[in-house]
């Protein structure tokens, strides 16, 4: 037997089999995304509803208007994907969800509509790991298998470092003790007056500044194991920009000390993540290495990213800036547990914790 497309040789019989439609949901956090994939990866929609303009006055995401906000953009976004897809409800094959991890309420929303939908088209459900789906980001855009590899994911949620075996096998290598990365840059972005989301603010900022402006420590850099701190890091920006007493600071006046801070602060993350990565390459001794998550979208660190793995002969895999952030495209590793019959239950749950 050998495949054709979806033509497949049984016995010297021509056999035709139908594409099949996935319809993913993503609402881990604060994007309300829905998109429309088959099942050889052909990704024909991604919608996402941003809801940066309802939290951008709280300097962070609040669980609770994300979760309202998801009620109402999820039905109109998946109907969007459903039209940019050229298909129709009795299209769909399968729907796909993250169910974890994340901010449970959010992924309430997504997982109830999701096992409506299975339950009404009658299609099987896949259950997604939000994180794994961001490393699945990187095999949708190199567009071949890219497994094993190291894979990093940085976000706002998680700073962690895996080894994939297959789409479906990550261990563990190390994740980060405090702060993640996206988090600190958003942390930062407040202590400086630079507004919300942190991660572009701060980078936009970055550009005028010096990198080396200040000495901001690089946790773990040294340490042999892959783990991650970067609330040390976030409280001498604080120290640097006000001094002691924080109780009456204000934000520094756009210019020279500020674009400094910023700068300094983007290296000291960005050295500490490729660094780690470089140790990971070494330790697993693979040459491939996958970044994915809302950071990877950031420039210094991809230059940072393809000088080292340069250096160590190793090729990285980092998707567009559209596919870093949150979206429901990457949620096409719902194909892989597809082919495998892998199927989630009727009584699907969110699971906020990291699994």
């Amino acid at each position: 037997m050998f495949s054709l497309g979806h033509w497949w040789v049984i016995g010297g019989s021509f056999v035709i089999y139908p594409m099949t439609h996935f319809l993913a949901l993503e609402t881990s956090c604060d994007e309300t995304a829905a998109a429309v994939f088959t099942d050889e990866l052909a990704v024909l929609s991604s919608v996402v509803a941003s809801q940066t303009d309802l939290h951008a006055r709280f300097g962070g995401v609040v669980p609770e208007i994300a979760s309202r906000a998801h009620l109402r953009n999820l039905l109109p976004v998946i109907d969007e994907a459903l039209t940019r897809a050229g298909i129709g409800t009795a299209d769909v094959g399968c729907v796909a969800v993250h169910n974890t991890p994340g901010l449970v309420g959010a992924l309430l929303v997504g997982v109830s509509a999701a096992k409506m939908l299975s339950l009404a088209l009658g299609v099987p459900l896949v259950a997604v790991n939000h994180v794994a789906s961001h490393i699945y980001a990187c095999r949708l855009a190199a567009g071949r298998d890219i497994f094993p590899c190291v894979g990093l994911v940085v976000s706002g949620g998680h700073t962690a470092l895996f080894r994939c075996d297959t789409p479906l096998s990550m261990d563990l290598l190390g994740g980060t003790r405090d702060d993640a990365a996206g988090e600190a840059f958003d942390k930062v972005a407040a202590i400086l007056g630079l507004g919300f989301p942190g991660g572009p603010a701060v980078e936009r900022e970055a550009a005028a500044g010096d990198p080396k402006a200040h000495a901001f420590p690089r946790t773990f850099l040294a340490d042999g194991r892959l783990e991650f701190s970067f609330s040390g890091l976030k409280t001498a920006v604080l120290y640097t920009c006000h001094g002691q007493d924080v109780a009456k600071a204000t934000p520094p006046p756009p210019g020279r000390k500020r674009a400094d801070l910023a700068a300094s602060f983007q290296e000291a993350v960005v050295d500490v993540l490729v660094g780690k990565c470089k140790q990971a390459l070494r330790k697993t001794g693979l040459n491939r290495l996958a970044v994915g998550g809302g950071v990877s979208a950031n420039r210094r660190l991809r230059a940072g990213l393809e000088k080292m793995c340069a250096k160590e002969g190793a090729e990285l895999v980092i998707p567009p800036p559209g596919l870093c952030t949150d979206n429901a495209a990457m949620a096409a590793l719902a194909v892989e547990k597809w082919k495998r019959g892998e199927f989630a239950p009727p009584d699907l749950d969110a699971e906020p914790n990291f699994l």
